[in-house]
């Protein structure tokens, strides 16, 4: 009996890959609900109602909503164009994190903006993001973000860098105020240090109008990544390293974690796969 099983248990192994289409994909949700992943909601902004949340005499809020606990209903399943999508409110900052790690992948979603905007992001462009290998408790950064390296979804901006309590390696330079990711620029580190920092601006614009779906591709091979956006590369990263030890080491696995930042979003397809070798729409 033992031999039996241990036999079937191989054979629904091996068969798991085809169960998930002969290309390696699978889903990173289910398309019904939120199981398999955690979340987590910073402090609210004043203008929210909360029930049960502690407030000063000023009405500010004094403490986080916190983990796996969604009163206003920020996450939630819904069908969106005909298809299924997580619906993304944006009234409160926060994540949903997968429990599962992840290296050497490459991963695959659809995005796009809903119309709301809320406290304290109302007069300012839509905003969100794709946090990749992150590592260590939720909200430790700023109350909010995992540590993590960010793949930027706001308007006009998609596929920027933030190293979020990271260090990641990019070939830049310097324009005015910003560092600008350039091929043939100087290999330049981001970290949330003077005086560079941890933000380097994406090559181009290849976002579509407000109202259509955006492809995002998110290439991880070792420390390396590539931020793809509706087929256009417009960043490669380097050596991202992990900085929360005694010293910095690699980083090359870790969580996936989709934001909320102040604006109303869906997000569809999110799927992924292994690999072992950069796609060769993408190589260098």
């Amino acid at each position: 009996m033992i031999r039996y099983l241990t036999w079937l248990l191989g054979c629904l192994l091996l068969s798991g890959p085809a169960l998930q289409g002969a290309d390696g994909w699978k889903p990173l949700w289910n398309g019904k609900d939120l199981a398999g992943w955690d979340m987590f909601l910073a402090t609210p902004d004043a203008s929210l109602d909360v029930p049960g949340l502690k407030r000063d005499a000023n009405g500010k809020y004094l403490e986080l909503i916190g983990m796996n606990r969604d009163p206003l209903h920020v996450f939630t399943v819904v069908t969106a164009d005909g298809r299924p999508a997580i619906h993304v409110s944006g009234q409160v900052f926060g994540t949903i994190t997968t429990r599962a790690s992840f290296g050497n992948f490459h991963l695959r979603m659809q995005v796009k903006w809903g119309e709301k905007k809320w406290a304290p992001k109302l007069n300012a462009l839509r905003d969100c993001g794709l946090l990749y290998f992150c590592h260590g408790p939720l909200g430790v950064e700023h109350g909010q973000w995992p540590r993590s390296v960010e793949f930027q979804i706001q308007e006009h901006e998609m596929g920027d860098l933030f190293a979020l309590m990271t260090k990641v390696t990019v070939n830049a330079r310097k324009e005015g105020r910003l560092w600008l990711y350039d091929p043939k620029g100087q290999p330049t580190v981001f970290e949330q240090k003077a005086t560079i920092g941890n933000r380097c601006v994406k090559l181009g614009d290849p976002e579509k109008p407000n109202g259509e779906w955006n492809t995002l591709d998110l290439v991880c091979l070792g420390s390396d990544s590539i931020h793809i956006v509706n087929g256009v590369v417009v960043m490669r990263l380097h050596a991202a390293q992990r900085i929360d030890g005694g010293a910095p080491a690699p980083l090359a696995a870790g969580q996936i974690s989709l934001q909320t930042e102040g604006a109303e979003v869906f997000y569809r397809d999110v799927e992924l796969r292994s690999i072992a070798a950069v796609p060769a729409e993408w190589a260098p």
